[in-house]
This record gives structure tokens, sequence and C-alpha cells, in this order.
């Protein structure tokens, strides 16, 4: 790495940290932050501008490739083809025990085409992040959203479109959709929060890795596997929050801004960290692709090693230290 990117990679970690603090941290010894302007909540920008560091990609046909926009054409096919025939989630063998439950369904469905109802308008209102991803309803987001899966594979569209299944997937077996509602222990509001934009107006997650330094906290986070599958789900709720924050139409913030504080952090001997971290990496590089712009992180050598074990090629490129 070249003096001048480290020092591009210094200036912009000084930026984040200096517009976007939480109001709960306390001061970083040896610096004068700054306290955050109330305004900045408030004044979200809604496009992204140039920056000297770092950009997202865009989302305009005319600015992607001929090949990129080729892959897209062919992805948006591929996916009102398997919408329209009722292909795009794979359907379970019932079971024999309740074939009698599956033959009242299918004579339900039978009285309600008699009676007029449209039962293909479920079939075909197929969501992700709030917008329609039905190729001909022409939704203002849907280049964005797809972009996202053909860049998390390297525009392989079938690749793309079978990542795409199976968030679809995992979202509705895990009622992701209905996530936001929950409510889960508040102790678990200091370990992360969203607070504040960056100077692109990227909304800011923080990761505070320290909190779980508290052995009460940690035992109550991930003693058992039930309480690690609740971390998860917390932790998934915290990226559908952001995502709420997001415009995701074309030239609009897409992505979100992740620091990672990791001072105090437990240490990698630590079984139950290392396995929730596992799970939560690959939650999030297999269902929310391209959702995060940069991660800036306090990362010590040992903790780096563990974590770069866990990320794609992709994420890594987009580690700040």
């Amino acid at each position: 790495m070249t003096a001048e990117v480290m020092a591009q990679e210094e200036t912009q970690t000084a930026e984040v940290v200096a517009v976007a603090e939480p109001q709960k941290e306390e001061k970083v010894a040896g610096e004068n932050v700054e306290p955050k302007e109330s305004s900045l909540d408030e004044k979200k920008p809604e496009t992204v501008e140039k920056s000297s560091s770092y950009k997202e990609e865009s989302n305009f046909l005319s600015d992607l490739k001929e090949f990129e926009r080729k892959a897209l054409i062919e992805f948006k096919s591929k996916l009102e083809e398997a919408i329209l025939g009722g292909t795009l989630f794979e359907k379970e063998e019932p079971k024999k025990e309740a074939s009698a439950e599956n033959e009242a369904e299918e004579k339900n469905d039978a009285e309600e085409k008699k009676e007029g109802k449209n039962v293909e308008v479920e079939k075909n209102d197929v969501c992700l992040w709030g917008v329609p991803l039905l190729p001909s309803k022409g939704a203002e987001g849907i280049d964005v959203v797809l972009l996202k899966f053909l860049r998390a594979r390297e525009f392989r569209v079938s690749d793309a479109f079978e990542m795409l299944k199976k968030t679809l997937k995992w979202r509705k077996e895990s009622n992701i959709d209905s996530l936001v509602d929950e409510v889960f222990a508040s102790d678990l509001a200091s370990a992360a929060c969203m607070s504040g934009v960056d100077h692109e107006g990227h909304p800011v997650c923080y990761n505070i890795f320290g909190a779980f330094e508290s052995e009460e906290l940690y035992q109550k986070t991930f003693g058992t596997e039930e309480k690690r599958s609740e971390f998860l789900r917390w932790r998934c709720q915290m990226m559908e929050k952001g995502i709420q924050k997001l415009n995701l139409k074309p030239g609009g913030v897409s992505s979100l801004l992740q620091i990672n504080d990791l001072k105090n952090s437990p240490g990698i001997s630590n079984k139950e960290l290392r396995v929730a971290t596992k799970q939560t990496v690959a939650i999030l590089q297999d269902n929310y692709p391209e959702m995060v712009a940069k991660n800036v992180s306090s990362l010590p050598f040992f903790l780096f090693s563990l974590f770069n074990c866990f990320l794609s090629y992709t994420a890594q490129n987009k580690l700040l230290f």
C-alpha cells in the first residue's frame, strides 16, 4: 500500500468519526472530537457526491459497461419468468401425514378462484427491502437491488439469481420482513447503534465490541445456542433499520458505513464470540450484498486475522484501518 493511499484512508477515517460519532461514545484518547450536531440526522443527503477516497458504484444504466447492462437484462428476464411461472421458491414435497391438510388447502384455493379472487396477486407481489421485484412492474429501485446481487457475484447471472433466491427463501423462513418490530434485550443497545451520516450521506452503524468485555452481557448474549440465535436476529434487525434509511434508487445513497470499535473486545480465545462472529458475517454477506460501502475498523492484527478468515475477497477490499 503506497503512502498516498494510506493518507487518503486516514483522511477519510478522521472525517467519518468526526462527523458521525454517536453521543454515547467517550472521546478517543489524544483526540479532540467535536460534538455531533443534531441537524445531521435531519439533513441526510439524497444523492452521492464524488469523494477523493472512495465512491459508490453508479446504478445508472448509462454508466454501466456493456457486459454489465447485458447481465442486468438477462437477470431481469430470468426473474420475470420465475415469478410469473411460480418457480422462484422451491416447492417442498408434502408430508404424508399432512396430506389431508394439503387437500383442504387445494380445495380452498379452487373455491377462491370460483369466487373470482385473484390468487396470483400474492405470488407476483414479491418485494425486497420495499422494492417490488417483478421487472414488468417497473419499480424505480429494481436496478439498484439487482445490481447489488450481480456485483456480489461478479456479474455471473446464474450465481446472482441463485443468491437472490436463497435470500428470499431465508427472509421468508425467518420472518425478516417483520423483524424491525421485534423487541430485544435493552442490554444489546450498548453493542451497536445507528447514528448520523458520513460526509457522503451514508448512514453510519457503530459496532462496539468492547461492550462484551462485561462477562454478564457476554453470557447473556453468547452463553447458549439459543442466545446466539437471538443475537443474530438482533444484528439483522440493525441492518434492516439501516436499510430503511437508504434511498434505493439510481443516484441515491444505497449503502451503509460501518465503524467497528474493537477496543477492549474479548479475545479470539472466546469460542462463543468466534462462532457468533462467523455466523453473523456469513448471514450478512449472503443476504445483504453490497449493503456496506466501507468498514472502518480499529482492528488489532490478531483480530484482523480472525475477521479476514470470515470475509469474502470483496468485503476485505472494503476494510479501512
